[in-house]
């Protein structure tokens, strides 16, 4: 059976949001007594008292109803600050805005922290007319090779598969500044900010 709202968790959201008892109270339609007999597990939230407390906490009804929640930046949806998961055994590559549960070839994935570039991994970014063209001097053999590059920008993201004795590199047409990924099945992800540009107005 599924937990219901926990009176450590209201108790715990609402001194991360320093309210007091009678600000949420107020901000739930409640009175301040109610507050204080969920927080010591003497009463628990009407059903229909869910949503309007999950806003007033900052919390999606799933993070009040688990308890679980997750404090980051990607709760705007920022492409900038979203993940990169890849398959250790496929190499499928997942991209998402936020953290999330996802899993491929019966393994649970786990995000990928990207790294600024070492001596063997220097990202080099050009522009040719209206396109980014990335390269990377990178080994491309069956065992060590580079499995993605990818141009994420404020308004999307562009990711371009590489394979095995394919050649280290790939076009991205020119958008909106961003970050330019490559990922290397050895050595994880890694990540340099596109060249400062400047778009041209038409005539």
């Amino acid at each position: 059976m599924g937990t219901y709202i926990t009176a450590d968790t209201i108790k715990v959201l609402r001194e991360k949001r320093a309210l007091t008892q009678r600000a949420l109270a107020e901000a739930v339609g409640v009175t301040d007594k109610a507050v204080s007999k969920w927080e010591s597990g003497r009463g628990l939230p009407d059903i229909s008292l869910v949503e309007p407390l999950a806003a007033a906490l900052g919390v999606s009804v799933a993070e009040l109803l688990t308890g679980e929640v997750r404090r980051n930046a990607n709760r705007a949806g920022n492409p900038l600050r979203a993940k990169f998961y890849v398959c250790p055994i496929c190499g499928n590559v997942v991209y998402a805005f936020g953290e999330g549960a996802f899993s491929c070839c019966g393994v649970n994935l786990v995000p990928l922290e990207a790294e600024e570039p070492d001596g063997e991994h220097c990202i080099k970014v050009e522009r040719v007319e209206d396109e980014w063209y990335v390269t990377l001097d990178h080994p491309m053999t069956k065992d060590h090779f580079l499995t993605f590059f990818a141009y994420v920008a404020p308004d999307g993201v562009t990711i371009k598969k590489l394979y095995p004795e394919q050649e280290a590199g790939a076009r991205f047409r020119i958008g909106m500044s961003g970050v330019i990924y490559a990922c290397c099945n050895r050595h994880g992800l890694f990540r340099v900010p596109t060249p400062k540009h400047v778009l041209h107005a038409r005539p």
